[in-house]
Order: C-alpha cells, then sequence, then structure tokens
C-alpha cells in the first residue's frame, strides 16, 4: 500500500499550473555505513492529477493499493538538502498499482546499498 502524503504545485512546459500527489511507500529500515545504526525511510513518489487544491487537501492520508518501484534512467545530480552533499543518481521512483514482492524489496536494498558504496569509494571515503 501506499499514502497519499501530500500535494504540489508544478508547471508544465507551456507555464500552466497543475498539481501532484505525493505519495509514500510502507516503511523501511536501512542501516547506516557510517554509524552501523539503523534509520527509518520510506520511498517517495509524485503522479500527475487533475484535481483542484481542495480535492487534493481532502486526499492526504488516503491509501492505494500498490508501491513505489525503482526505475533505471540516465544519471543525474541531486543535492541532498540537509548536509548538501551532491550524488549522482541512475534511477528515481515511480507509482505502480502491482504490490512489490520480497525479491524486489531484497534486491532494491541490494543496488542502493551498493551505488552508496560506489558513491562513497568515488569520494575517497572508504
Amino acid at each position: 500500500m501506499v499514502q497519499i502524503i501530500a500535494y504540489e504545485k508544478r508547471l508544465n512546459s507551456e507555464g500552466e499550473e497543475f498539481n501532484v500527489l505525493v505519495l509514500a511507500g510502507g516503511l523501511e529500515m536501512v542501516k547506516s555505513r557510517s554509524t552501523g545504526r539503523y534509520y527509518a525511510t520510506r520511498k517517495e513518489s509524485t503522479v500527475s492529477c487533475t484535481m483542484a487544491k481542495d480535492q487534493c487537501k481532502e486526499l492526504i492520508g488516503q491509501e492505494l493499493p500498490g508501491s513505489i518501484k525503482r526505475v533505471e534512467c540516465e544519471a543525474y545530480k541531486v543535492t541532498d538538502e540537509k548536509t548538501g552533499e551532491t550524488l549522482i543518481v541512475n534511477h528515481w521512483w515511480r507509482y505502480s498499482e502491482e504490490i512489490e514482492s520480497l525479491e524486489e524489496i531484497v534486491l532494491d536494498h541490494l543496488i542502493l546499498t551498493h551505488e552508496r558504496y560506489l558513491s562513497f569509494a568515488d569520494e575517497n571515503l572508504i
């Protein structure tokens, strides 16, 4: 299941405003490589919608069947707003009506852990 946690205004290529719903998957526990301690996180994604602001607000908290899935893409840079750290990422998260299998959850975790390792290795932090 995923939950609608917020909505955001966006601009399309013609400068027209539209709304997107922000979706979040279930709680996941990830072990920090730097401290060895676990922290809680969850995958997030957005989906376009045709609803007005008031309708979007009413949907916050509603749950939908499905999951947030990893989708490979061309590499791009992301800056962590809290730490200012810049990472190179080659995936994004997309809503899917399909419920994530245990194998997909494990594979996503292994890939994410490997990418973080490579990122630290590139910066000579390990």
